[in-house]
């Protein structure tokens, strides 16, 4: 009688989780805000030496095409002082001096067109998308 006692104690535990029941998980909740936004590529212009007498050609690559959320980042190499200075109120990198750098992040779309307001001559554009 203990083995039949035995027996059926585990005969009622199994018949609680043995085939044929269904096992339900616990549902995720949605997420209450968006995803964050892609982030952008990183684009580095180039002011090379001379610029100043380069006009359009001063900014390498002048005229540049960036995903929004991307940062363009404008390194000085020249021997004189220059400038990214949106023709908008987009950025100003204030004075670069050789061997400097200014980054700005772009998260408005839009066409944007750029120059030194050092030597005006120097022009660039870039196209946020």
């Amino acid at each position: 009688m203990t083995s039949t006692r035995a027996w059926l104690i585990a005969a009622t535990l199994l018949a609680g989780t043995g085939c044929g029941s269904t096992y339900v998980s616990p549902s995720s909740p949605s997420p209450t805000t968006p995803p964050p936004a892609p982030i952008g590529s990183a684009v580095s212009v180039t002011i090379p030496m001379g610029a100043a007498a380069l006009g359009d050609r001063a900014y390498t690559p002048d005229i540049i095409d960036v995903p929004v959320g991307s940062t363009v980042t404008w390194v000085n190499t020249d021997t004189v002082a220059h400038t990214s200075t949106s023709n908008g109120n987009g950025w100003n990198s204030g004075t670069l001096a050789p061997n400097q750098q200014f980054s700005t992040t772009l998260q408005t779309a839009g066409t944007f067109a750029y120059h030194c307001a050092i030597h005006p001559g120097m022009v660039g554009t870039v196209t946020v998308r």
